[in-house]
């Protein structure tokens, strides 16, 4: 599961999953179509098939229901959290390195995901090189809550602040144009305690 859906692909994905922990059984394409406002059953099948083809789920056209989700912890109390192998892209270059189940109590959202720690003077949050910063990309940021950006494969974390240049007047991360990119608000740190 190397390549990046696209938003709607993204929302279909996590509709499915949703659905399959709460019912048991997947929902009809003419369901899928009605929750995203899509009249078209064709247009339904193009995007599953498009995430048939991306890895994401396994399917025999001939049956409504015949969705098969690979890869996925299906309990309803976790979310299985990609690591992306250099860090994660809107480009989608982004390659999963591994995936992780992670209780929802700790993984706030489905989109969340982790990213390794690389560079210099992240000791001061508490966080080493090597170790996974869960990310949940989240748009709205509180104050006091840590940022992760990505500058050209280093990580680097900041605490944002009304007034600093991490935070527009909007309370909303900023992305400078030759500066870092902004990634999300780090959830967790995941260590392990085992030689590197």
């Amino acid at each position: 599961m190397s390549e990046v859906l696209t938003p709607i692909e993204r929302r279909i994905y996590n509709y499915l999953v949703d659905y399959l922990k709460r019912e048991t059984f997947q929902p009809s394409i003419r369901e899928i179509g009605a929750k995203f406002g899509i009249r078209s059953t064709k247009t339904v099948t193009e995007h599953l098939q498009s995430l048939q083809r991306k890895g994401y789920l396994d399917r025999a056209p001939s049956r409504s229901r015949a969705l098969k989700i690979l890869g996925l912890n299906l309990s309803p109390q976790t979310y299985t959290i990609p690591l992306y192998r250099n860090g994660f892209s809107d480009s989608g270059d982004d390659e999963v390195e591994a995936r992780f189940d992670l209780d929802r109590s700790l993984a706030c959202s489905a989109h969340c995901f982790f990213v390794k720690a690389h560079g210099d003077g992240l000791g001061e949050q508490g966080v080493l090189d090597g170790d996974l910063i869960l990310v949940d990309p989240c748009q709205e940021v509180a104050e006091s809550e840590t940022l992760v950006y990505d500058r050209a494969g280093n990580t680097e974390l900041r605490v944002a602040e009304r007034g600093s240049p991490v935070l527009n007047g909007d309370g909303v991360p900023g992305n400078g144009g030759s500066g870092p990119r902004y990634l999300g608000v780090a959830r967790a740190v995941l260590r392990s305690l085992s030689p590197r």
